[in-house]
């Protein structure tokens, strides 16, 4: 799934779909920020920051004021739309990588074939990899055929009731040294299964 298009013409882009995803999942939770700040919460410079403002602004998915930057109903309502949510699941030990992001994707667990596609695209953007979580036969899979709920009850257990995964649903964890590379493994690795 594309969110922004890349210029025809001039410069590409130093920023993704990723970061536009997680630049208004920053700004959902109704507060205020500046764009500098955003800009560090996203992990780009500030000219790519601003590139994605003004995009964003273009498509009144946000107001900009003198105090700061929200997000409009249009703007929920897009990210609200997009069958991703950014879940708080911790593998210890289980994955590569000081931080770790999980998605909760909605819907599409039919897409997923041995999770080689989602690690692929996490190292791609920079991360560690992406680890890729499905339910197969009533079991919580690690793809192609590690058993989660044999092998390790205590995390899967945590799994289920953390973020409410169903058999339909794919959560896919990005993990990296940086916080910033992690979140962009994991949606990247999310917006590729549309």
């Amino acid at each position: 799934m594309k969110i922004i298009d890349e210029p025809q013409f001039g410069p590409m882009f130093r920023f993704n779909d990723a970061n536009v995803y997680w630049s208004l999942y920053v700004l959902s939770d109704g507060k205020r920020m500046g764009r500098k700040r955003l800009a560090e919460e996203v992990g780009v410079g500030e000219g790519s920051m601003r590139r994605i403002i003004d995009t964003l602004k273009e498509w009144e998915f946000i107001l900009i004021k003198q105090t700061g930057i929200t997000i409009t109903k249009a703007g929920l309502a897009f990210l609200n739309q997009l069958p991703i949510r950014p879940v708080d699941v911790q593998l210890k030990g289980s994955v590569i990588g000081e931080h770790q992001q999980a998605v909760l994707v909605l819907g599409v667990a039919d897409k997923v074939k041995n999770g080689m596609e989602q690690r692929d695209v996490g190292v791609k953007m920079g991360g560690a990899g992406c680890t890729t979580i499905v339910i197969r036969d009533g079991a919580l899979m690690v793809p192609p055929d590690w058993n989660l709920d044999i092998n390790d009850p205590e995390t899967a257990y945590k799994i289920r009731k953390d973020t409410g995964i169903t058999q339909s649903d794919v959560l896919i964890i990005g993990c990296s040294d940086t916080r910033t590379n992690a979140i962009e493994a994991a949606v990247s690795a999310a917006l590729e299964l549309f």
